[in-house]
């Protein structure tokens, strides 16, 4: 019988379960990743990175972007461009900052990404699928996958058959693959009988994200489409918890305490990672996530977006979401 707490491998990368935290754009920072390692993930990717960002040394990108924590192996760094040179340096420098794995993003469906050529973008035209693909392995000497939406337009397959020559081609260890198009991004039910066939087919594991909403639920998607693992995204934000409950080790929702005891641990987190006032404005998209685990009113989520410092953001916190507080401010 299959598990999702078995182990399996990505090359010759081991990782421990069959539950992964996907990328998240403008999240998916060291931290976010570390949250979900704790909570049980195998396996975390990064947010996506600018291929030619890293390449001509971009001063953010390699002091935020690719900064890594030495508990959160193994890690997988997310590339995204579409020059093959550029990718084959960038590639050079995410092993060289100690990624385990190198994945590459061919599935991103926001135009501004598209318009460069990449993301999505990449379904349409495989000749240079293959040639970033090859070069991000040579490059880095990692072992290299890739995430793929099924099509760019709705009812398409097309994300197949450029699946099959980054295997058969470009020597790629893994797809991860989204059943949707990239004209839909997050909206619609993934096809995930068509995911099920891209399984059977390739000789390489394939990872199943999208819409995946509960465990209940996403241990049925490991089930029915027989994938090598699961990656976890929205879902997964402000409820860490749900790694631990996929995975079997626990089946009751987190507490109060709990969810403010993870609440301030991001906030620290941020703090460390960005400084006092940028990690204020920062923590503003997370907070809502925490809000809504705790079911507190508007009130208090009015509260911390007026609140400009940490100082402010903590002083909510304990003042309204304390678990013998009101929940009012």
């Amino acid at each position: 019988m299959r598990s999702l707490t078995d182990p399996w491998q990505i090359g010759d990368v081991t990782i421990a379960n069959r539950v992964m935290l996907a990328p998240l754009a403008g999240i998916g920072n060291w931290f976010v990743r570390l949250q979900a390692k704790r909570f049980g993930a195998g396996l975390a990717v990064s947010e996506m990175v600018s291929s030619f960002a890293i390449h001509y040394g971009n001063e953010k990108t390699h002091k935020e972007l690719l900064r890594v924590h030495p508990e959160e192996g193994p890690l997988a760094i997310q590339l995204f461009g579409h020059d093959p040179e550029i990718m084959r340096s960038a590639a050079a420098e995410v092993a060289r900052v100690g990624a385990d794995i190198l994945d590459l993003n061919m599935g991103c469906p926001v135009p501004k990404v598209m318009k460069t050529g990449a993301g999505a973008a990449m379904i349409k035209d495989p000749d240079t699928a293959v040639a970033v693909a090859k070069a991000a392995r040579e490059g880095s000497g990692l072992p290299v996958t890739v995430k793929l939406r099924a099509s760019i337009k709705q009812g398409g397959v097309e994300g197949l058959e450029v699946a099959r020559r980054l295997v058969d081609e470009a020597g790629v260890a893994g797809i991860t693959f989204h059943p949707r198009s990239a004209a839909v991004r997050h909206k619609g039910t993934p096809d995930y009988d068509l995911a099920r066939e891209l399984v059977e087919e390739l000789p390489v594991p394939v990872i199943v994200s999208g819409g995946m909403e509960g465990a209940e639920h996403i241990r049925w998607v490991f089930e029915h489409t027989g994938c090598a693992a699961v990656m976890l995204a929205r879902g997964a934000l402000g409820n860490p918890w749900l790694f631990a409950q996929v995975l079997g080790a626990r089946d009751e929702d987190p507490s109060a305490e709990e969810i403010l005891r993870e609440w301030h641990w991001v906030i620290d987190r941020a703090e460390e990672h960005l400084g006092e006032e940028r990690a204020a404005r920062y923590l503003k998209k997370f907070h809502p996530w925490y809000i809504e685990r705790l079911g507190a009113p508007k009130s208090v989520q009015d509260a911390l977006q007026r609140a400009d410092t940490l100082e402010q953001q903590r002083e909510v916190l304990l003042l309204s979401c304390a678990p013998s507080a009101p929940l009012e401010v």
